[in-house]
C-alpha cells in the first residue's frame, strides 16, 4: 500500500488534531498529583479533549473502553485506566489519540508522579531522548528502515532495548496507517523498503524496555508489559515532512 503524501491544508488538519492531543497531554502533565486514581485521570483527560472539540479517537477504537491509555510503571503501553491509585514515586505513560474533523492527533509521554529515583528518571530520558534523536534525524530520501536503526542504536547506547512487536505508525484520515515504523531492525540490509518524502506523515513512538524486549499482554487483553517485568517507557510524537525536516505536530509552542 502506498504512503500518503498530505498536501499542505491536511497538514495543518492534523496540526490541529495534534494540537489538541499536545495541550492535553500538557494539561495532565501539570495536574496529575499522587492520590488520584487511573479512572479519574482518564475522566480528566477526555474533558479536556472535549473542550479542544477534539474526539477521543482511542474510546472504541479496536475496542479499548476508555479515552487515554495509563499506563503504570512496569506497563509500557495500552494502559486501561483502574481504580488503582498513583503514589509517590509512581511513572505513568499517557498516550493520547485525536480526531478533529476526519483527521487524527496522537502522541505519549512518561511522566513522574512526584518524586522519582534516578533509575527511573534514566529510564524516561532514553525514551524522549530518542524520540527527539530520530526526529532531527529524518530527512527527505531517508529509508524508514535506516530510522528504526537509528532508534535501536540510540536506544542499545543507552544500555536499554527496544520493544518488539509494536511499533510507529503512519497518520491522516485513520489512527494508524502505513508506514509501520519499529524501533529495530530486523533484518540487516537497511538500504531495502520505502524512503521518507516530502509530504508525509506518520508517529514515531520509542518503547523502552531495561533487560528483555519481549512483549507480554496481562489478562486483560490490552496491558503490555516487557517479559522482564521492570519498568517501562514510551514517548511518541506526530510529525510531518516538509522541506526535507520532519516538523513535529504534537508540540504547544
Amino acid at each position: 500500500m502506498a504512503i500518503p503524501l498530505r498536501k499542505p491544508n491536511e497538514i495543518e488538519k492534523l496540526r490541529t488534531a495534534g494540537l489538541a492531543v499536545a495541550k492535553t497531554l500538557d494539561y495532565l502533565k501539570q495536574n496529575v498529583k499522587p492520590g488520584m486514581t487511573l479512572l479519574e485521570v482518564d475522566q480528566m483527560g477526555e474533558k479536556i479533549l472535549h473542550s479542544l472539540n477534539a474526539r477521543p479517537s482511542f474510546k472504541g477504537l479496536y475496542g479499548f473502553p476508555n479515552a487515554i491509555c495509563t499506563s503504570l510503571n512496569e506497563v509500557i503501553i495500552h494502559g486501561i485506566p483502574s481504580n488503582t491509585v498513583l503514589k509517590e514515586g509512581d511513572i505513568l505513560g499517557l498516550d493520547i489519540g485525536s480526531e478533529i474533523e476526519g483527521w487524527y492527533g496522537d502522541a505519549a509521554i512518561t511522566m513522574p508522579i512526584g518524586q522519582i529515583s534516578k533509575e527511573d528518571e534514566d529510564l524516561i530520558a532514553c525514551a524522549k531522548d530518542s524520540l527527539y534523536y530520530a526526529i532531527d534525524s529524518i530527512y527527505e530520501g531517508m529509508r524508514f528502515k535506516e530510522l528504526s536503526k537509528a532508534i535501536e542504536d540510540f536506544i542499545r547506547a543507552r544500555g536499554y532495548v527496544p520493544l518488539t512487536r509494536f511499533c510507529g505508525h503512519g497518520i491522516g484520515r485513520r489512527p494508524h496507517c502505513e508506514p509501520e515504523i519499529p524501533n529495530y531492525i530486523e533484518t540487516p540490509n537497511v538500504k531495502a523498503g520505502p524512503k521518507i518524502k516530502n509530504g508525509m506523515v506518520f508517529c514515531l513512538e520509542p518503547m523502552i524496555c531495561q533487560k528483555d524486549h519481549e512483549p507480554v499482554i496481562l489478562e486483560n487483553d490490552w496491558d503490555v508489559v516487557s517479559k522482564d517485568g521492570l519498568r517501562t517507557s514510551h514517548y511518541e510524537h506526530t510529525v510531518a515532512v516538509i522541506d526535507g525536516k520532519a516538523v513535529i505536530l504534537t508540540e504547544v509552542n
